[in-house]
């Protein structure tokens, strides 16, 4: 159970974490940017017009 401190001042609860806690802070921010990244980025890429590349043929001599 989360103590009551963060509750009622979330603020310093989270600054108080990140001085005393920084390996438990900061793997929790890190772990929260990785599914807010997997919707942001495709749209992004999206607009700047960076198109996923189609299958491509595989050469099968000198030929191809």
């Amino acid at each position: 159970m989360a103590p009551v401190q963060f509750w009622s001042t979330p603020g310093l609860y989270i600054k108080w974490a990140a001085r005393n806690k920084p390996a438990i802070f900061w793997s929790i921010v890190v772990g929260s940017v990785g599914p807010v990244m997997a919707l942001v980025v495709p749209p992004v890429r999206a607009r700047f017009g960076d198109v996923p590349n189609g299958p491509r043929n595989i050469p099968s001599g000198y030929e191809d």
